[in-house]
């Protein structure tokens, strides 16, 4: 970024009903609402949407008053760097630091492939996520109507989780299943339901615990791994997860950005742990962003878009599980050269 350079800034929420209501562990949702920064600069615009951690009281309107304290800061021209310190992890860092990379892409020309280093796969396949419903049958009836996709991610919570999973087992045999608590079993819980866990074929558990309870991992052998969401929001508080998970499920609205989110995968994989990528719902100007952090992981949770009624025209692509980059420069030039990076 250009020392010097003055900012033109726009905040404002969004909102995105789901196609159908959508319940996880301990909460039920209808709508995504997010808060949209744009920074101006000679023409160029870049964007940032920041959608927030609901469990850390991290919302819309912290988000939108957090933006609105630091718009003068904004305004004179900040960087990437300065951006790291001026806020917090959360949403409002998030929404700020991914438009200051998508305007950088946009005033030098360059993708944020050229800009990250980040050499893009050939293909980038998402989890579809299955909510909570009311009954066993009821989720495995969605499963099955989930066809198209070959990884499904299972929300679960404390009430009937072998019987849920064994629904769902059984309408797709061929399914690639992973699990998300949410916080939502005891200790006890966990350990007594591990191995009809392992024996349905589930691939990974996540954040089957709650945050800063989740000591008893530490002496629990799980034959599968086991990830953390809620327990390891950013860098700073992977060292605490080390011991305890064997995989870290990266949120750009947890770790605060892009930029922090990169950082966060290779800390973990420089350690031996798997990662993945996951969302707080939201738009492809979320998604997009989430999309340079799927590069590195080795599960992929950008399904957001999929479960609202509409998306932003332009945004990501989705045909089945397969997610394709915007054919035009959407966000971070996202779309520009990806066959040349994965050539060098």
């Amino acid at each position: 970024m250009d020392i010097g350079v003055k900012y033109d800034v726009s905040i404002h929420r969004a909102v995105w009903p789901f196609i159908t209501s959508f319940r996880i562990s301990g909460k039920e949702f209808r709508l995504s609402e997010t808060v949209v920064l744009e920074i101006g600069c000679n023409g160029k615009i870049g964007r940032g949407e920041g959608v927030g951690v609901y469990y850390l009281d991290d919302t819309v309107e912290t988000i939108q008053s957090e933006l609105e304290r630091v718009r003068s800061d904004i305004e004179r021209g900040i960087t990437l760097e300065e951006a790291q310190e001026l806020l917090p992890p959360g949403g409002a860092r998030n929404a700020l630091d991914c438009a200051l990379w998508d305007l950088e892409a946009q005033r030098t020309g360059k993708s944020i492939w050229e800009l990250t280093g980040i050499t893009p796969k050939a293909e980038t396949q998402t989890v579809y996520t299955i909510g909570i419903e009311e009954t066993p049958e009821e989720m495995g009836r969605k499963a099955g109507e989930a066809s198209a996709y070959p990884i499904l991610k299972i929300k679960l919570d404390a009430k009937q989780p072998v019987e849920r999973l064994a629904a769902i087992r059984s309408a797709r045999p061929d399914a690639t299943l992973v699990v998300d608590a949410n916080q939502g079993f005891s200790a006890d819980q966990l350990e007594k339901i591990l191995p009809d866990i392992a024996e349905l074929g589930v691939a990974m558990l996540e954040q089957p615990l709650p945050r800063g309870g989740d000591e008893a991992l530490e002496n629990i052998v799980s034959p599968i791994d086991i990830c953390a969401d809620e327990s390891c929001l950013h860098t700073g508080e992977l060292p605490a997860a080390l011991s305890k998970y064997s995989m870290i499920n990266i949120k750009l609205d947890k770790a605060g950005g892009l930029t922090n989110a990169m950082q966060l995968a290779r800390m973990a994989r420089e350690a031996g742990k798997k990662v993945m990528v996951g969302n707080m719902s939201g738009t492809s100007l979320s998604m997009c962003p989430s999309f340079v952090i799927a590069q590195l992981c080795d599960f992929v949770d950008i399904d957001g878009p999929l479960l609202l009624k509409s998306d932003y025209l332009g945004g990501l692509s989705y045909s089945g599980a397969q997610v394709t980059a915007p054919n035009s420069g959407f966000w971070g030039n996202i779309h520009k050269s990806i066959d040349s990076a994965q050539a060098k």
